[in-house]
This record gives C-alpha cells, structure tokens and sequence, in this order.
C-alpha cells in the first residue's frame, strides 16, 4: 500500500514525496484512515514506527478542509501534547514538513527558554501547537493560549508523560478543552494508567495496536560484553577503536554519569557530547545538531532526554549502564535499525546488572550475542560490604534517577 490508497489529498501527498515517504509504515497504515474517519484513537508502536507521521497527516488534512469548507479563522484548532522539549521540536518539524503546501501555520512551546519569541509566534495567529505541559499550563494562566477552539487533540508518549508524573497537569489541560473534539493516545506501551485515563477523556476508541513493545526489530543485531563496574569505561575505549563506528547514540542511566563518560571519553580524543535535564535547550539542540551532522561521534543521552531524538540511518546504540526497565531496552536500541535499515546494539554489563540482563532476554524471548572477544571480562569477585552497600543505596534512588 502506498499514502495516495489512504485518501491524503495531494498538498500532503506532495510534501510527503518530498520527504520521500511512499509506503506508510503499520501504525500510520492502521491509524490514518481511522483518523481521517475522526474516529479516537489509542495507538501503541515501538519507537521508530512512525507514530508522529500517524497522527500529523490526518490532522493537516482536516484543517486544510476545514479551512476550506468553513473559512475557519486563525485559531489554535489542533493541540499536541509531549513530554520533552526535544521531542516537541521533533514533532513541530514534522508538521511543518507535512504541512508545507497546506498554509496552516503551526508553532512549538516548551519551557527551560525565554517565552518571548513563542508569545510573539501564538500573538501571529496559528492553527497547530505543540507544548510541553508546564509551559502551556503558565502561558494559559497569563492569558497568551485559550483551548476553546480545539477540536483535535493528541497526547504523544502518554506512558512517559504519566511516568514523568505530569498526569495531574495533563488533567488540567484537558479540564479546558471542549468537551466535542477527536482525542488521540499515542504511546510506546499501554499501561494500566494510560488504558484507564482514556476511558475517562475518549468517546468509544479505535484501539491500533503494532508492535508490542516485547519485540525487537529483526534487523538490529544485538551483542553484550560481561564486564566489571572499574573497566567499562576501559572496554568502551576498545569498542570505540572499531572505525565502523562512526556515530554512536550512548544510553547512560543518570546525568551525573552522562557527564563523567563525557569527561573519560574526551580525555582520549573521542568528540562527545551530553544531553540531559541540566543541560539548556541551548545546549541540548547544538549537540544534537553537530551529532546529525557528523561532528561528534558519541552523544551520550539518559532515557528521558533522548525521547523524541530521531537520526535517520543511525547504526549504533550503545547501553553503558543496562536498564533497569527491561522495556526501556527495547526504546533504546530502537533508536538504531529503522524503517528496515541495519542497526547495532552494544550492551556492557556490570556484576550488579547482570539480574537486568535477564529481565530483559525474558522480556524479548531471545538471548543477547555475548561477545566472547572482550579483554575485561567480568570477574567472580564478590562485593566488598562497602560496595554492597552503595549498591542497595543507588537502587533505592534507581527508579527516581531513571527519570531524571
């Protein structure tokens, strides 16, 4: 199937064929028509499935009739939630991409940056915006965003957004929506929490469903080196020495660890950078922008600030620290292997992670390729007390650093 067979209509259609999209993936398969039909919408899709092409092209498509039919006048009419500012950025690009022959304006709204140029941008008039929860609640309270015209609604990531504890925001935000509109859920898992929020805000849901977030794509190749806490950052120097390895998306568990991996690596030469929460969007956007273009090699992200970066034939993902979540394995080494494209997942476990190891062969029902090759294999040595006991102290903060 291609877009044209799913009814787009053709200022979509030809913006798509710039981007050079002929064949939806499954969700946007699944969710478009039903979308198109202003059906609600609860999709799940791994990462790297295409779920913002999903929800964006139907949205364009019924304004632009809209606008047509109705001369509807310059209002905010689609309203799309994210939790992090990269990927709200991520997905104001794509509708502008989308959207580029259909003259529907859009603009993106995130906190951490003066509010300025996005009050000017809402104060021009637009028919999309895409916001973080926190900045769109504050510029709702000074009076620069009124929700009652929207009649399209999307939360995007809706697993994390509850896990980032904004539920009770996004509670707000939907207070002050019309009651009639379309409200769509997408999401990487569905959790309880998200399945039992939409019963609340939806009107009899078409449930889309791809990939369940237990599978990994076939064309990521997975390998795992057993090591011990002291020589990781020694056996990532040796991993680095493969000159195939040109550009690498590195997962570490805390920024504070982000940071020092930063330090070890630029100590030997390695053009690396860090994104994470106490980095300023300022900051965050130049490293990603000189990593897309080749001038870092490593960019070394924790899970909640790598949500929403999307690197087109990104072949390598490195896990430094093992999550503790064993779904959290299956979001990162997504980031690599897209649509069809060969990916690698190299992942180095300490004695204390070996527990996680397991959770996650469990979760994808296969063993990970153990790299026999490896010059600082994992000893047997037990734990001194001392180690043990900062052992059980950072999983105590575990879950709390993961979402830092």
């Amino acid at each position: 199937m291609q877009f044209k067979e799913l009814g787009i209509i053709e200022p979509i259609l030809r913006a798509l064929k710039d981007e050079e999209y002929t064949v939806p993936t499954s969700i946007q398969e699944k969710a478009i028509p039903l979308i198109l039909d202003r059906d609600d919408v609860l999709g799940s899709a791994q990462t790297g499935t295409g779920k913002t092409a999903a929800f964006a092209i139907p949205i364009l498509q019924h304004l632009y009739l809209d606008r047509q039919q109705r001369n509807i006048p310059k209002k905010i009419r689609a309203l799309i939630i994210t939790p992090t500012r990269e990927l709200a950025i991520q997905i104001e690009e794509s509708f502008s991409a989308y959207g580029r022959y259909t003259g529907l304006k859009n603009t993106v709204i995130f906190g951490g940056v003066n509010q300025n140029p996005q009050t000017r941008a809402l104060k021009g008039g637009i028919y999309i915006l895409v916001a973080t929860p926190g900045r769109l609640l504050d510029l709702i309270d000074q009076g620069f965003i009124n929700l009652k015209d929207i009649e399209y609604f999307v939360l995007d990531e809706a697993d994390r957004m509850l896990d980032m504890g904004f539920i009770h925001d996004i509670r707000k935000i939907i207070e002050k929506l019309p009651r009639k509109r379309q409200s769509l859920f997408f999401s990487a898992t569905m959790p309880n929490n998200i399945v039992q929020l939409s019963r609340k805000i939806f009107n009899n849901p078409q449930k889309v469903e791809v990939s369940p977030v237990s599978s990994t794509a076939e064309t990521i190749n997975q390998y795992l080196y057993y090591t011990n806490k002291s020589s990781k950052n020694d056996l990532l120097l040796h991993i680095l020495k493969d000159q195939k390895i040109k550009q690498v998306l590195l997962f570490a568990r805390t920024k504070h660890g982000s940071d020092k991996i930063v330090r070890n690596l630029k100590k030997q030469n390695v053009s690396t950078a860090a994104i994470h929460g106490n980095k300023s969007q300022s900051q965050r956007q130049k490293a990603l922008a000189q990593f897309k273009d080749g001038e870092i090699r490593v960019l070394v992200a924790t899970d909640i600030a790598a949500r929403g970066i999307d690197i087109d034939k990104l072949k390598y993902v490195i896990n430094y620290d093992i999550p503790n979540i064993a779904e959290t394995y299956v979001h990162r080494i997504g980031r690599s292997g897209r649509a069809g494209d060969e990916g690698n997942a190299i992942s180095i476990c300490e004695p204390e992670e070996n527990a996680f190891i397991r959770d996650i062969e469990k979760l994808i029902k296969q063993n990970i390729q153990v790299v026999k090759d490896n010059p600082y294999p994992q000893t047997d040595n037990p734990m001194s007390k001392k180690e043990k006991q900062e052992f059980e102290l950072e999983k105590t903060k575990r879950k709390q650093e993961f979402f830092a």
